[in-house]
């Protein structure tokens, strides 16, 4: 008991505001004042004046009947609602101030005693320590235990009934918790716990209902700076004295001494205090004021190497729950955390490390004086168009002609790699590189949903990378590629392709289409590619990688456990002559063979895939020659023939192979002779030295090439000026 001399009659008489933080017990209540900035505001530790509630149980310790009760009572009265309160009396000896505080118009106390959950100390050490409302507390106690109310009941058990069963606390002591066990019996499930502690912003302590399991919970994906640590002797000192026994009354059990194991401790430990990092603090208290003696719902993610609870905590706010970590990190105060966040699912990493990103890139709080590492991507602003894609180079990059420049012009076509993907590459043969498993397919994917097709594009950012395909700094052997997303405005083959259309971007903005790259990702033909910190992205990056997360869980492409498909082509183009005319009556079996146009050599001269015969040829047509490369019109009509039927299917009429091991013959797209095509637009002559009997259609071809050398255009023009070609 103390003594009369210590206590002292608060001399202050006015009445303060604030707003409940915790409520230890049935009796007693931390009240914060208003919050200035960052930093955490004041607070005070109320305990209601002239009541004693049951004590909670300490560790170890077995609860007071109807203890849990009456701080659950006082606990979903007054939590996080604004008070006004007075300080009655203070009693130094134990650190504590006495006062009444009101919720509303309505005195806390008189609600406390009247529902019977305290009872009333009629008189205090010294003079003046007691309610200024005694005689109604006093009035409503004894109506309180007429109605047998709070712990006066005396349904028989009640008292019994209300001691909660604790296990033994896991805290300090991971031997008294089965963490493997639990997370195997809850994973994925909701857990109903209320918050006891909060030791730093991304680690609380909580009882898990309805068992009452203490435990420490690590939230799941970020973590908080910490709170430091205070000096080994000065914990132990402050363990021994400290009390929690309400109004200054002794407990009825003795503690137990300090064992010399733990002295032992105290005394050989690091005696030095280590300050909180910074932010610290505010981290602290930003989860103390939404999850502090709250109820919460605990998702348990995983368990690690040490057998710590790793989990998702949510907190109700309104008619709707939060996600805490992902709150801490938006405001700059936890920092996104890899092998925790692993554990969790791929929206919620995703989540958290877009709102990380963006508060390194507003510079809040923790990240105030971040600097971005350097990076090799430059954003692209304003730069959208619409065109037909030409050709499908990989999986990952395009070819589109500009709709606003000239039909048929070489300047039209730009290169378009797709933003924040990564395909498998397509080798190169000149190399002896064969292509990558998936690479063949994933362009084979596109060409048959993109060639000759309309889309919009949406430049993004380029980005410099060195000749060798890693990203470099120097200029002198790098060079820039420019990425950007492209729609698909009519798709034709998707709808089961698993993108979503329309595509919206982070930004907001939407585009009438199917995101191509999006498209990829879905069917296991690439990967998106995990940017760094402050690194240009796609603004569909989302998106991207939750199509990425279904072609995952889908096994589908290059995530199938199954071998990819081997694809073995025969290309002649590198074989010798001798080779080539060995396949010429494999070529000649049939009158017309499907072909799929690879490349456009020269206007006349293609590279062509016949996929019934797995080889690859060079194919001219018969008698009908361009003009060779630099000379005049020779890019305008390897322009047009890239318009026409750049890897397009087509036909072919194989008639004959010449000494360099070119098959020469008639070649159709659409049922269209586009020998006829590029005379039509006077970008190519007949050749009739080839021989007139090997020439299909001759005499239509003489008949056309005539006209058009007679209107004085394009190659008319070229064959009075230049030697014949």
């Amino acid at each position: 008991m103390a003594s009369s001399s210590s206590s002292t009659v608060a001399g202050a008489t006015g009445w303060l505001r604030g707003k409940v933080k915790a409520v230890p017990s049935g009796d007693c209540l931390v009240i914060m004042g208003n919050s200035k900035g960052d930093s955490p505001p004041p607070e005070r530790t109320i305990t209601l004046s002239s009541l004693i509630a049951p004590r909670l149980a300490r560790r170890g310790g077995v609860d007071e009947p109807f203890a849990w009760d009456s701080r659950e009572y006082l606990r979903k009265l007054c939590i996080g609602k604004e008070v006004t309160f007075r300080v009655d009396y203070t009693v130094p000896s134990i650190g504590r101030e006495f006062g009444s505080v009101f919720l509303g118009d309505k005195n806390v106390s008189v609600l406390v005693v009247s529902e019977g959950w305290a009872r009333v100390r009629e008189t205090g050490q010294q003079k003046g320590e007691v309610s200024p409302v005694l005689a109604e507390l006093l009035r409503l106690e004894e109506q309180a235990k007429q109605q047998c109310l709070g712990r006066w009941s005396k349904t028989p058990g009640a008292s019994e009934l209300s001691i909660r069963n604790l296990p033994p606390s896991a805290i300090g002591d991971p031997s008294n918790l089965d963490a493997m066990g639990l997370l195997n019996a809850n994973k994925g499930r909701a857990m109903q716990g209320i918050v006891e502690q909060v030791r730093d912003g991304s680690t609380i302590r909580v009882y898990l209902l309805p068992e009452f399991q203490f435990v420490q919970v690590f939230v799941a994906g970020i973590q908080a700076p910490s709170m430091g640590r205070r000096a080994a002797a000065e914990a132990i000192v402050e363990t021994e004295l400290a009390s929690d026994e309400p109004n200054g009354e002794g407990s009825a059990e003795t503690r137990p001494a300090l064992t010399s194991a733990q002295r032992l401790a105290a005394s050989t430990a690091s005696s030095y205090e280590v300050a909180p990092e910074p932010f610290g603090k505010e981290a602290k208290h930003f989860t103390e004021i939404r999850v502090l003696h709250r109820e919460v719902r605990i998702v348990l993610e995983g368990v690690d190497k040490f057998g710590n609870l790793i989990g998702s905590v949510y907190y109700p706010d309104g008619e709707s729950a939060k996600d805490l970590a992902l709150e801490l990190v938006e405001s700059g105060l936890a920092k996104y955390l890899e092998w925790s966040a692993s554990m969790m699912e791929e929206d919620a990493k995703r989540r958290l490390k877009s709102a990380e990103l963006q508060a390194k890139k507003n510079r809040l709080r923790f990240w105030t004086n971040y600097v971005p590492p350097p990076t090799n991507s430059k954003a692209i602003h304003d730069q959208n168009f619409t065109g037909k894609v030409v050709e499908v180079v990989s999986g990952d990059c395009i070819i589109v002609a500009d709709d606003s420049l000239p039909f048929g012009s070489p300047l039209a076509e730009r290169r378009v790699n797709l933003s924040s993907i990564r395909c498998p590459k397509m080798g190169n043969p000149r190399r002896d590189e064969r292509p990558a498993p998936y690479a063949r397919e994933a362009r084979e994917f596109l060409r048959t949903r993109l060639i000759g097709q309309q889309v919009n594009v949406s430049m993004e950012y380029s980005r410099k990378v060195g000749l060798a395909d890693g990203p470099t700094t120097a200029s002198a052997d790098s060079r820039v590629m420019d990425f950007g997303s492209v729609f698909l405005v009519s798709p034709t083959k998707v709808e089961a392709d698993g993108a979503s259309t329309p595509a919206i971007s982070t930004a907001g903005s939407q585009h009438a289409g199917v995101n191509v790259a999006e498209l990829v990702v879905a069917r296991g033909f690439g990967t998106v590619i995990r940017h760094r910190d402050f690194e240009e992205r796609s603004n569909y990056y989302d998106a991207l990688l939750a199509a990425e997360s279904r072609a995952i869980s889908g096994r589908k492409g290059i995530h199938s456990a199954k071998d990819p498909p081997v694809m073995h082509i025969t290309d002649l183009l590198m074989a010798s002559a001798k080779k080539a005319k060995d396949f010429l009556p494999f070529l000649q079996r049939v009158r017309r063979m499907p072909a799929i146009v690879e490349y456009v050599l020269s206007g006349h001269r293609f590279k062509l895939l016949i996929p019934k015969e797995t080889c690859s040829i060079a194919f001219s047509f018969s008698g009908v020659r361009c003009p060779g490369r630099d000379e005049p019109f020779s890019d305008e009509a390897i322009a047009l023939m890239r318009r026409k039927i750049m890897q397009r299917d087509v036909e072919i009429e194989v008639e004959t192979v010449d000494r360099t091991g070119t098959f020469l013959g008639s070649l159709w797209e659409a049922k269209t002779n586009m020998a006829v095509t590029l005379l039509e637009a006077g970008l190519a002559k007949l050749q009739t030295s080839f021989g007139s009997d090997r020439i299909p259609m001759l005499t239509f071809l003489l008949r056309l090439s005539s006209l058009r050398k007679s209107k004085t255009k394009n190659m008319g023009k070229l064959c009075r000026r230049r030697r014949s070609f």
